[in-house]
């Protein structure tokens, strides 16, 4: 299927601009992790999450006086958020506190925010379910989810350079870690916590735009063979012209089905869905802008070296004509 026709867009021109605009929000995403810190869910933090069911919703500054009262200052380090469909009557309370990592005591903070609420007469509620998670299980989740990001990139550049060139390689890793940091900046501007559906979306985002990267470059290894008297420039902007619809159709879909999951996935799934929204544009934004840049940049005023082609079939010997002998 092809929606565009003899495309000569030249996106190579704005590579500088696409830098730079890059840079404004890594840099800005930056200081908002620095002022105001990277929200982390209780899988990281470590934490107890109650969510109560009430039959008449109490004001969420309510409740953080009845936390007080039970248990001083806890109150206010609370998070207390609604949850699931507005006629379920649900709230989310969490704090960052936990009891004894073993035994019947791991629970302690969850029953005593449940006594807190019930001493503070809110009328019926029922606690729908409770989420606990130790300091250590929380640096132990961690370190794997930043093991498996380290890997995943190393993985990605080891691979390219094999198949590719070493430019290609770093400019594909160079275009994932931009995609890496993007999505955090919007993950601190819009104040997700960042949980394990947050980072299965992010090793997700590095496989799609991996891929998208990837058919791009195996469009510029057939042009450099075809092109061999046009510079780099203009062989990359070619292949992403020839490609364009593809990437505009993969990513186009790929966005409805998570948008669609974003709107009606429900609130468990607002982080995931909305680390994919970011993830998708970025990625594919990066692989047209980002990584082609860096290729560009890495090579320089180099001469363009093709890459090795299939071996060619070996061609028939030729036949010596015979004579004719008269007769």
């Amino acid at each position: 299927m092809q929606i565009f026709h003899h495309t000569n867009f030249n996106f190579v021109r704005w590579r500088w601009h696409a830098i730079a605009l890059s840079w404004v929000i890594v840099l800005a995403g930056l200081v908002t992790i620095w002022r105001f810190g990277m929200p982390l869910g209780v899988e990281f933090s470590g934490g107890t999450i109650v969510i109560v069911r009430f039959d008449q919703l109490p004001d969420s500054q309510q409740v953080r006086s009845a936390l007080d009262q039970a248990m001083p200052g806890v109150g206010q380090n609370a998070i207390i958020n609604r949850y699931g469909d507005p006629a379920s009557r649900q709230l989310m309370i969490r704090v960052p506190m936990v009891g004894e990592e073993a035994g019947g005591s791991l629970s302690k903070t969850a029953d005593a925010v449940a006594t807190a609420l019930n001493k503070a007469n809110f009328g019926k509620f029922e606690v729908a379910g409770t989420e606990i998670v130790g300091p250590s299980v929380g640096e132990q989740l961690t370190r794997q989810g930043t093991l498996a990001t380290v890997l995943a990139l190393g993985g990605i550049l080891i691979y390219i350079a094999m198949r590719f060139q070493f430019s290609f390689a770093v400019g594909a890793v160079v275009a994932t870690i931009h995609d890496l940091l993007v999505t955090l900046a919007f993950l601190a501007f819009f104040r997700y916590d960042l949980s394990l559906n947050v980072i299965a979306a992010i090793l997700t985002i590095t496989g799609y735009s991996t891929n998208d990267t990837i058919v791009i470059f195996d469009r510029v290894r057939e042009n450099m063979r075809g092109m061999r008297r046009d510079s780099l420039e203009q062989i990359v902007n070619v292949s992403v012209n020839q490609t364009l619809g593809r990437t505009i159709i993969t990513a186009g879909t790929a966005l409805l089905s998570v948008l669609a999951l974003y709107l009606f996935g429900g609130e468990v799934l607002h982080g995931f869905a909305f680390t994919m929204l970011v993830g998708i544009v970025t990625g594919t934004y990066s692989s047209v802008f980002i990584a082609a840049a860096i290729v560009l940049i890495w090579q320089g005023k180099k001469p363009v070296k093709a890459m090795a082609a299939a071996p060619a079939a070996a061609a028939a010997p030729a036949r010596k004509p015979t004579r004719r002998r008269a007769s």
